[in-house]
């Protein structure tokens, strides 16, 4: 009956920790050593005298006793804690204390029985109520047998203690906040957008100041070029580039998704809506375009005309995989940050040079969230077809 005790309650620790329920998992574990403690002194003492299997010797008795002491000063702190949870643990906790007591008036030899019966009893009452309440609720999904509330709540709000925003953050699934970025970035503000791969900064390709603010926000050295984002190929068609049939049907392979074509420069940017930002995004030969596999940063384009992103993080970090990142590491920088959880990806795009897809094929200039090996595939396929 000890050892099945004991194991209960060590069963029931473990399973607490299991559920994170690090305040159960300790008191039962905490318990399961006090019962088992407990039960086996009390019985291998409790035999006649000639079948004592424990020394109760006066230099033993010491160690006992310090021992039970420690429980009562642990167990006292978890009647504290279960104070805060609910009736039923707190009776536990309590009747614990007094079991310990039992423990300690033993090991001094000055245990009343009939102390010790009621203590035990009203023990196991507690115990089998409580792990009756605890199944009937979880398997029936409510509260079927009381617990008892709280006696100890702590008040606070948890708004009062959170820092204001530093930045407008609307959530990305609702009409009205996509609606804000869009007017923030339409009179010329930088934001923080999700993609279909990582975080990303977002300027309109109508105001060049704001993709210069973009470098000083990051900190990136302008020599690095900025890409620019479209809501759909057909953009592109409308705009007339001078693009080969091969590099139409590769970007027809690759778009939309995580793959960015660096294509060569020319007037046919400002058809498709980058205005007075053409000098500020790519080189002064190439651009690299983009269409993004992701609804809202589509719709988004489409309020705004073409962006020019880059990734939102300081420059030389890791990028930003949630927009809980991109607020504590850019917040107090930008304008507005397009909130819409964890990103797709953990790693930013692949990057394909295609100026001179006709002449020598494609190169990888970065490897990011498409493998090289699938681009190639890509490439190799639509040659040859």
């Amino acid at each position: 009956l000890i050892l099945i005790g004991g194991f209960v309650q060590l069963l029931a620790g473990f399973l607490a920790f299991r559920k994170y329920d690090h305040l159960g998992g300790a008191a039962f574990l905490t318990f399961s050593a006090l019962w088992s403690s407990y039960g086996v002194t009390r019985v291998l003492c409790a035999a006649p005298v000639s079948g004592h299997l424990l020394d109760m010797g006066a230099g033993n008795i010491e160690g006992f006793t310090a021992g039970s002491v420690a429980f009562l000063v642990l167990n006292a702190f978890l009647i504290i804690l279960a104070s805060s949870f609910n009736v039923v643990l707190l009776c536990l906790t309590l009747v614990m204390e007094l079991l310990t007591i039992c423990f300690l008036l033993f090991t001094l030899e000055s245990l009343p029985l009939p102390f010790e019966i009621v203590v035990l009893s009203i023990l196991s009452i507690i115990c089998f109520y409580g792990a009756t309440a605890s199944l009937t609720n979880c398997m029936f999904g409510k509260d079927l047998l009381l617990m008892g509330p709280p006696l100890l709540t702590v008040q606070s709000s948890k708004k009062n203690r959170e820092d204001p925003l530093p930045c407008v953050c609307p959530r990305s699934h609702l009409t009205s906040g996509l609606r804000t970025i869009a007017e923030l970035l339409n009179m010329g503000a930088v934001c923080g957008v999700p993609t279909d791969t990582v975080y990303a900064l977002a300027a309109s390709c109508k105001h060049p100041e704001a993709i210069e603010k973009v470098y000083r926000i990051k900190d990136r050295p302008q020599e690095k070029p900025i890409c620019i984002f479209i809501s759909n190929l057909e953009q592109l068609r409308a705009a007339a580039p001078p693009i080969s049939p091969l590099l139409w049907e590769f970007m027809k392979n690759v778009y939309p998704g995580g793959i960015g074509c660096i294509i060569r420069k020319g007037e046919w940017l400002k058809k498709l809506g980058v205005g007075a930002g053409y000098s500020r995004v790519g080189t002064q030969d190439s651009i690299m375009i983009r269409v993004p596999d992701l609804t809202v940063l589509v719709h988004l384009i489409d309020m705004t005309g073409p962006l020019a992103i880059t990734s939102a993080n300081p420059s030389g970090e890791v990028d930003s995989t949630h927009h809980d990142m991109v607020i504590s590491r850019l917040g107090h920088k930008l304008e507005g940050v397009l909130c819409d959880g964890d990103s797709d990806e953990v790693v930013a795009s692949t990057v394909v040079n295609c100026t001179k897809i006709d002449e020598s094929g494609i190169t990888i200039v970065r490897e990011g969230c498409i493998p090289a090996g699938k681009v190639m595939q890509i490439f190799e396929r639509v040659k040859n077809r």
